[in-house]
């Protein structure tokens, strides 16, 4: 049997994962393991290197999408998954860049979450990794619990206690996952709830339903209500049903595909009985997942086609705001932006045109690109939680080409990339406003002065 050489380059004569082989489900369990059919599209080019993120920070060969598919396909053969081979998957940051990039197609997307399923199934880890990812899990897709913690967060931040134990260290040193989860919190502003359902303003367009999310629901409720008002000015009735529950994609990129799917069903469930056209969404991970329902409930006799039906409807803010075409009148906003390509919006959804023309259609806006921006910001879900160390190399290398286009505001389209990069830039010094991109065409729609863009979330530290 021929095996790659991990320390080949591009273009020379090693083996490879077409090489004919038969597969066995060795160190895998056999429910879903990596797909054999799909390993064996990667024809070690090399062309996912240079937009790997941690192949970039390490130039380690297994902390590439081949070095890790190679790894798939000896788990398939036989090889137990013992530490050294997981830890090269939890490596990933699952940004997707690589399929982009991939000019033979390899689904690389599916194969780490089929990968990382099994992982949760059969590897055993270490004591101290459960005990911290039964507390992100315990706690982030929980909107209510999330909602809860609002009010100590908002006192931390009111009386400056937050920044004061920052400086110490002390949380840095005692419990570096804790002390990424402090920084990456954002300023907490008072909430605005949302009626169950928002007319449209003039002739009705289309029903959309709001998924208002774990993390935007709780961090950035101002994000959905400017969502709310935006659709509302276009001409979409807007229902927004109470109670919702976490799409489950931070369990489906964490491999715990059980509770991904009973998160599946719930909302498949909410937005039936909410009888809307279409589901929106403004948050790209989220969005990524709601649109592979099919895949994730394809074995579910009850909601396989349930699944199908709902993913067609499901569209990101952009792709729906550019498929309706603008109608509300926008007023100018004499302002100059930097656009960053959430990663699963880019690379998993293939959604970059759309904000960009939006922005475009805003008069006075100046938008500046972004260098290297197929490169992730080290978000990436909980990856800025569980690897603080390669987030914040990330993290920086973003911060950097963001500062670098001398832009007032920063527009994206993801709250974790929010989070991740105005710690980045505030770790800088830099002061600098961030917005999502439907709070932008908020302020131009409603006219309000760009001062309130670029003190948004300013990363001035305090």
């Amino acid at each position: 049997m021929t095996a790659i050489d991990p320390g080949s380059r591009p273009g020379e004569q090693a083996g490879s994962i077409t090489d004919p082989v038969t597969y066995g489900a060795g160190g895998f369990d056999d429910h879903r393991p990596p797909d054999a059919a799909l390993l064996g599209d990667c024809v070690h080019c090399g062309f996912c290197l240079p937009t790997c993120p941690t192949y970039v920070l390490w130039g380690e060969e297994m902390d590439s999408p081949r070095g890790r598919l190679y790894l798939m396909k000896e788990g398939l053969e036989g090889a137990p998954l013992d530490g050294a081979m997981v830890e090269h998957w939890d490596n990933c940051l699952g940004c997707m860049s690589c399929v982009t990039a991939c000019p033979s197609g390899v689904r690389y997307d599916t194969l780490i979450e089929q990968t990382r399923a099994q992982v949760e199934r059969v590897h055993d880890r270490p004591a101290k990794d459960r005990a911290l990812r039964a507390l992100i899990f315990a706690l982030f897709p929980h909107p209510r619990l999330l909602k809860t913690l609002r009010g100590p967060l908002r006192a931390l931040q009111r009386t400056g206690l937050d920044r004061r134990l920052r400086k110490t260290g002390l949380l840095d040193r005692l419990a570096p996952h804790l002390a990424a989860m402090e920084r990456l919190t954002p300023p907490l502003a008072p909430t605005e709830r949302l009626p169950e359902r928002i007319p449209a303003v003039g002739e009705r367009r289309t029903t959309v339903g709001l998924i208002t999310g774990c993390v935007q629901g709780a961090f950035f409720p101002e994000v959905n209500a400017a969502t709310a008002r935006v659709l509302a000015a276009e001409g979409c009735d807007v229902v927004v049903p109470p109670h919702q529950s976490c799409c489950g994609a931070l369990s489906v990129h964490n491999g715990r595909e059980e509770e991904a799917q009973r998160y599946a069903r719930r909302v498949i469930d909410t937005f039936e009985r909410a009888g809307v056209e279409r589901v929106v969404i403004n948050a790209a991970g989220c969005g990524s997942t709601l649109k592979d329902y099919a895949r994730l409930l394809s074995d579910d006799p009850v909601y396989a086609e349930r699944a199908v039906r709902f993913q067609e409807r499901v569209l990101d803010i952009a792709e729906l705001l550019d498929d309706l075409g603008p109608r509300a009148q926008r007023h100018p906003l004499p302002l100059t932006v930097a656009y960053h390509d959430a990663c699963h919006l880019a690379h998993a959804q293939g959604v970059r045109e759309q904000p960009r023309r939006l922005l475009a259609g805003i008069p006075g806006l100046e938008l500046r690109e972004i260098a290297d921006p197929e490169l992730c910001c080290g978000s990436a879900g909980i990856y800025n939680i569980l690897h603080p160390e390669a987030a914040g190399e990330l993290g920086e290398r973003k911060a950097a080409t963001i500062v670098d286009t001398g832009a007032e505001v920063l527009v994206t389209a993801n709250p974790g990339c929010l989070l991740q990069v105005t710690s980045a830039i505030a770790a800088r010094g830099h002061s600098m406003g961030m917005a999502h991109l439907v709070e932008v065409l908020d302020a131009s729609i409603h006219g309000l002065a760009p001062d309130r863009l670029r003190s948004a979330r300013s990363t001035t530290p305090a």
